[in-house]
């Protein structure tokens, strides 16, 4: 079995403070939260109305010491944040409850996002068609059949104003899920706060960016890797100066996940794209301690409940360690990994599809249990479509029962001190450790980003992330077909009562109604401004401009997704990637 390095072990005995024993220093912490009226006004007892305190650990420091490995584990809100950011846990503040959703055109899925406002959701999710996702227009003959099926249809700065129409983006925090063409959509999405006549400098959210997930998992990419990081570390430059709550980046192990890669996969490419990213920000000379707060992550909450609580905990620790023994970070914060959670998509199943709301329930009790910062249910039906109102009210649901009924909101990381819960997080931990150093090997220190960015790039050149992702599913694959693995309704308890699903259909006319409404707005628009727009645009990704400013330009005289990406396009090239076999 796995076990951590001496090295790793000692690094976590130099972040503890010694003036006062681990609870104490808790204790001092939760006494200001509660002084600073940072902690919720509910009942907190169990539903017999036993009273159950906000944490659980050893009494005093010599139980601490012989607690094997305490060090790794220590007190909520204090490094290496195993147990949470926050000494409170969820008696602070419940995770934000964030629901996926985009289909058809925006007035279709700003309706959608009213309802989800109204019901109870704590912020927006944004799901993009694959046209937009693969910044093409609506009216690109690569674009037919495909307009409004897999989330809603952006094609320019008016489509992203009617997506928000009385939702004051002021108020709302929104994550927007895209990454090839997310510099250009993030601009769409300023151009239309800005004519909400909403300050830009409070704006709060999350954009994926993520490409490096693009090459190792989702294939969702525009140009070869180095011109994406030249954007991605121009959006950073940007947000860090002129939009400071808002994250510009959200690293994504889901998707490397729904690929088919193991727990320990998806946790440690993860955090090398991350530490990755930080090595982006350093080779801009931005403030590791002012940047690295904008750094948020993405995973999947998959159906092995406990595996996936220790990835979530593990998860935590190795970036809180990296953060300050290899990066220098200083300060909590930047020390602090915040994340977004969804439940396991590749874990509904199109047979007996009422069991995914189990499934459901499962994944999404293991991330509040793991601590995630925002939650995502999947609908029942999403297996076969995009989810029905009814199938999402129940994804909904499933969330505020868990909030609202169970009692896991009352006490911070009640499973830690678990025997078999801390040995997994160890074992994933060493695990990753082990991928860290493979991808280490392919390093050169002198590449002008850093050494782990250089050595995930030659990864991704050796199709090496593909091989060993393709290799994981490939086995788990073998067990459900031998029945090692059983999946209820697919391969045991096949035998059911449950009758099909009436399930979402997006019309054809949407993609008509899309481009000629596209046709429309290029007819009625300034093209001159357009052209200079983007000639401007292309001229300073000609030099070492920050090209956020002039892409807003494009973007506030109405040109097009597709016309910003399509110039970037035959300027940088478009990216094919190596043969594997």
């Amino acid at each position: 079995m796995p076990s951590l390095d001496s090295d790793i072990r000692q690094s976590y005995y130099l972040g503890m403070a010694t003036e006062l024993n681990g609870r104490e220093r808790w204790q001092q912490r939760y006494d200001k939260a509660i002084a600073t009226g940072h902690i919720r006004k509910a009942d907190f007892t169990t539903l017999s109305g036993t009273e159950v305190d906000p944490v659980y650990g050893p009494q005093d420091e010599a139980a601490e010491d012989a607690y094997p490995g305490f060090d790794r584990i220590g007190w909520p809100g204090e490094f290496p944040f195993t147990r949470g950011l926050h000494a409170t846990g969820n008696r602070g503040r419940t995770w934000t409850i964030r629901q996926f959703a985009g289909f058809g055109n925006a007035e279709q899925t700003n309706e959608r996002y009213r309802k989800i406002l109204a019901a109870g959701g704590g912020g927006l999710s944004v799901a993009f068609d694959m046209p937009t996702l693969m910044g093409r227009d609506s009216d690109d003959a690569m674009s037919l059949g495909e307009v409004g099926h897999c989330g809603v249809a952006i094609d320019s700065a008016v489509d992203m104003e009617r997506l928000f129409k009385d939702i004051k983006l002021g108020d709302v925090t929104t994550s927007m899920t895209i990454s090839g063409p997310a510099v250009p959509v993030f601009c769409m999405y300023l151009i239309a706060a800005e004519r909400q006549g909403v300050d830009m400098s409070i704006l709060n959210g999350t954009l994926q960016t993520d490409i490096f997930k693009e090459y190792i998992a989702q294939k969702e990419w525009l140009f070869a890797p180095e011109p994406h990081l030249r954007l991605i570390g121009d959006l950073m430059e940007y947000c860090e100066a002129n939009i400071p709550a808002y994250k510009p980046l959200s690293v994504s192990g889901y998707h490397i996940r729904e690929a088919g890669s193991t727990a320990a996969q998806e946790l440690a490419y993860t955090l090398a794209d991350g530490f990755a990213y930080a090595e982006l920000g350093l080779s801009r000379g931005l403030d590791i301690d002012k940047f690295a707060p904008g750094l948020s992550f993405f995973f999947d909450a998959h159906i092995d409940f406990f595996e996936e609580i220790a990835k979530f905990r593990a998860a935590r620790r190795i970036w809180a360690r990296w953060m300050r023994d290899v990066y220098g970070a200083k300060t909590d914060k930047a020390q602090w990994l915040r994340f977004h959670t969804q439940t396991a998509g590749v874990s509904l199943t199109a047979q007996q599809p009422y069991n995914n709301v189990v499934r459901t329930a499962v994944e999404a009790l293991s991330a509040v249990l793991g601590g995630t910062n925002s939650l995502h249910t999947n609908a029942l039906d999403e297996t076969l479509a995009l989810p029905s109102e009814r199938a999402a009210e129940i994804a909904l649901r499933t969330q505020q029962v868990l909030m609202e009924e169970t009692g896991i909101t009352n006490v911070a990381d009640p499973l830690g001190g678990s025997w078999y819960v801390e040995q997994l997080t160890d074992q994933l931990e060493a695990e990753a450790e082990k991928i860290f150093n493979q991808i280490k090997e392919w390093s050169s220190v002198n590449h002008p980003i850093g050494p782990m960015t250089s050595g995930i790039l030659h990864g991704i050149d050796e199709g090496w992330f593909m091989a060993e992702i393709a290799e994981s599913a490939f086995q788990y694959q073998t067990a459900l077909e031998k029945g090692d693995k059983q999946v209820v309704g697919v391969n045991v308890y096949t035998n059911t009562l449950t009758e099909d699903l009436e399930i979402m259909r997006v019309s054809h006319e949407v993609e008509t109604v899309q481009v000629e409404t596209l046709s429309a707005r290029k007819a009625a628009r300034d093209q001159p401004a357009v052209d200079a727009a983007i000639a401007h645009m292309v001229d300073v990704s000609r030099t070492d401009g920050n090209m956020v400013g002039p892409m807003m330009d494009a973007v506030r005289v109405e040109a097009t997704l597709g016309e910003i990406c399509d110039a970037l396009r035959a300027e940088w090239g478009e990216y094919r990637e190596p043969a594997r076999f």
